[in-house]
């Protein structure tokens, strides 16, 4: 099991487990209590490569994640503010790029695996 992320929905609610992969292959896996964000998981659990400049607010693109699929976890549909944002991040934008504050973490996003990207600024 992954590390508790201390929070105080974190008693109230079910959690997801959530693998942040870093450059160098590094796997963080961190349980994230729903009704979070996968950025604020990472922020919580100081997982290296998320910035989070804006704190969630879809004003930047420093929450820049790259998603395996292969993970299958249902995501959100994109909205027009975060397809814009994520033509300004400091990698390049993939087919799977999206922004982490933007990811709502539910019970069907366990098992989620994200890529962090060389960097985010």
């Amino acid at each position: 099991m992954g590390q508790s992320m201390v929070s105080e929905i974190a008693e109230a609610g079910s959690m997801a487990e959530i693998t942040y992969r870093s450059t160098d292959g590094t796997a963080t896996v961190v349980d994230v209590p729903t009704g979070n964000s996968v950025m604020r998981g990472a922020v919580v659990n100081g997982i290296r490569g998320i910035v989070a400049e804006c704190g969630g607010g879809a004003m930047c693109s420093t929450c820049h994640v790259y998603i395996d699929e292969s993970s299958g976890a249902p995501l959100p549909k994109m909205s027009e503010i975060e397809d814009e944002l994520l033509y300004s991040t400091a990698c390049p934008r993939r087919g799977n790029s999206r922004l982490s504050c933007q990811l709502p973490v539910t019970d069907e996003l366990d098992g989620l695996v994200v890529d962090l990207p060389e960097r985010q600024q």
